[in-house]
Parts: C-alpha cells; structure tokens; sequence
C-alpha cells in the first residue's frame, strides 16, 4: 500500500503562482507513472499533468506553458509548479501513482487532494 499526501494548496489570486507537492510512503518512482489530477465542484476528475519513470511528462492541453510537473526522487516527492493561474484553475488536486503492466492500469493509488482556488 502506497500513501500519497498533497500538500501546498492554498488561495491565488489570478495570475499567481503555486507549487503543489506529494510525498510518496515509498519509492516508487522509478516503476511507477505519477501525476496531478483535479476536480472542480460538479465536474468529472480529470488529468492536469503526468511524469512517467524514464521522465516522459504529459499535460492538458488546458495547463500546457503555465504548469510543470518534477520529482525529486531523493525526497520521494512530486511537485506541481502552477504559473498564471486562472479561476478556471481552481479544484481539489490530486496526488496520484500507478503502475503500467501490460497494458492494464495497476497498484493505483490517490491522495486525499489538497484545495486550491484561484480568486481575487
């Protein structure tokens, strides 16, 4: 069993930054893809950014040029830098690790999401 715990969320005004982190229990890193995801109040959860172990990102089109997902691998933790925020931006984010064995999505594993909201 793998914990994740998010933390960083905060209120932003728009055009602000802020920098999420994730602490993972184990490492897992190097055999597992770790993302960001978000959802917004009557919305489904969706991806924001994702960091595969050979360090292939992947990002919403939604967020491309204003956030960067990274991973220090000494400290087990990943990180969101989100730039230029926007209200739209504004949702529970969430932490989560999975590993890809032939092709089926396993050891999925979420945090509990850390609140961010964007708003003068």
């Amino acid at each position: 069993q793998v914990e994740l715990v998010e933390s960083g969320g905060a209120l932003v005004q728009p055009g602000g930054s802020l920098k999420l982190s994730c602490v993972a229990s184990q490492r897992i890193f190097s055999i597992s893809v770790m993302g960001w995801y978000r959802q917004a109040p009557g919305k489904q959860r969706e991806m924001v950014a994702t960091l595969t172990p050979s360090g292939t990102t992947n990002y919403a089109d939604s967020v491309k040029g204003r956030f960067t997902i990274s991973r220090d691998t000494a400290k087990d933790t990943l990180y969101l830098q989100m730039n230029s925020l926007k209200p739209e931006d504004a949702a529970v984010y969430y932490c989560n690790s999975y590993r890809l064995m032939q092709s089926k999505r396993l050891f999925d594993y979420w945090g509990r999401g850390t609140q961010v909201t964007v708003s003068s």
